[in-house]
């Protein structure tokens, strides 16, 4: 008989074709299969906090750098030569006008004021004699007693006495000034420096040595300067009536220090030039601060923030929510009526504690995202957000808000 030849399969083909079928199952099985029905959990949208913007009334402040000068400084010299004999102060005292603060050698002077009394003496004798003598030729005169000649020289011997007297009696009184200038008094009250001469110097000698200087710290002057520009443009917004102009005598000015604190004293501003100057095209300003502490000092660099109008529909919003680009453009995150998230591109002014006057971009009613801006910086645009009011840390003053 003939054998029936069977084919061969060996064991790992069949493996595979049995993997091969069961994955075809599985496909078969999951076309069938529709997909999970909706209204499974869901991711809510993230919180954030708002603030609703709406105008204020701010003033308009500007920012001005200047120094510090006092409101008199008196050199003290020296008006009469001679050797020094004694400094009666403390260097950086307060000192009184008419202290007495030096002393210069008065024997020479004395002398001086000595002989001019002398001379003065000497020539009211002079005048004496002189006038009686022409008190007697006028009588002669008329007797025919002496000639004309006499009699006018007797006149004018008189009238040149009465005027040595006149000469001696302004030499005396110079006399008199020089000695009393060897005592060097405080012309002004305030804070002496330090003594830029020293016992034994000779002082005076042709010319008024600089002995030390005085100066009044309190109150004190702060002057500064402003862009001729700016002042323009200000005028002009308030004749547009952008701006509100203060009333008179109501501009207030507050000083920044060197180290960023803020002067506890208020100044008030004095005036504002009248002249442009043509090389810097500015206008120099001058306040006036109390100074009962002398904490500022002549020379001191400070800036000070001007109040010069008001602006009664000022947006102001919280630093906080203000970003700022690398080319110093500022944008917020504005949440829509629909809830949905918004980048926001504005204008920036002056900051006013910590808050940004705004000037575009924004308008009144529009929710501005405070706290929680960076739960949306992954979402895609529009993504929906839940706005809650803005609250304020305990531990900080902040502005009321108006709620959404």
């Amino acid at each position: 008989m003939n054998r029936i030849e069977r084919p061969f399969f060996p064991f790992r083909h069949v493996g595979i074709l049995l993997g091969v079928g069961a994955t075809l199952a599985l496909l078969v099985a999951g076309c069938d299969k529709k997909p999970a029905a909706a209204g499974g959990p869901q991711i809510p949208p993230p919180e954030v906090s708002v603030i609703t913007v709406a105008t204020e009334s701010l003033p308009v402040t500007t920012e001005l750098p200047g120094r510090i000068d006092a409101v008199r400084t008196s050199e003290v010299r020296a008006r009469v030569a001679g050797i020094l004999l004694k400094q009666t102060f403390r260097e950086g005292s307060e000192v009184k006008a008419g202290e007495v603060l030096f002393q210069i050698d008065q024997a020479p002077l004395q002398a001086i004021y000595d002989g001019a009394k002398a001379t003065l003496a000497k020539a009211d004798a002079n005048q004496k004699q002189t006038q009686a003598q022409a008190d007697r030729d006028a009588v002669l005169i008329k007797i025919h007693a002496i000639s004309q000649q006499d009699n006018d020289t007797a006149v004018s011997s008189a009238a040149q006495a009465n005027a040595d007297i006149l000469v001696a009696k302004a030499a005396m009184e110079t006399a008199a000034l020089n000695l009393g200038y060897a005592t060097v008094t405080a012309p002004i009250s305030g804070r002496i420096g330090k003594a830029l001469v020293t016992e034994g110097a000779l002082v005076g000698q042709n010319e008024a040595t600089e002995l030390a200087i005085i100066q009044q710290l309190d109150p004190i002057y702060f002057d500064f300067t402003q862009s001729s520009v700016d002042v323009l443009r200000l005028r002009k917004q308030l004749a547009d009536g952008q701006f509100k102009s203060l009333e008179a005598g109501a501009a207030k000015i507050t000083l920044v220090l060197e180290d960023g604190s803020i002067y506890p004293q208020p100044g008030k501003l004095l005036f504002s030039d009248i002249t442009v100057d043509p090389t810097t095209g500015m206008i120099t300003l001058r306040a006036e601060f109390p100074n009962p502490d002398d904490l500022l000092l002549p020379g001191m660099f400070a800036r000070g923030q001007l109040e010069q109008a008001v602006n009664t529909d000022a947006i102001a919003i919280s630093q906080r929510a203000v970003s700022h680009g690398a080319d110093g453009g500022a944008t917020v995150f504005v949440v829509t009526p629909e809830d949905k998230v918004e980048v926001r591109p504005i204008k920036t002014d002056t900051a006013i504690g910590n808050k940004w006057i705004v000037t575009a971009g924004l308008k009144p009613g529009e929710r501005v995202i405070v706290e929680g801006s960076q739960k949306i910086q992954q979402l895609p645009p529009g993504a929906t957000v839940k706005p809650v009011p803005y609250v304020a840390a305990t531990n900080a003053p902040a502005a009321s808000q108006p709620k959404p």
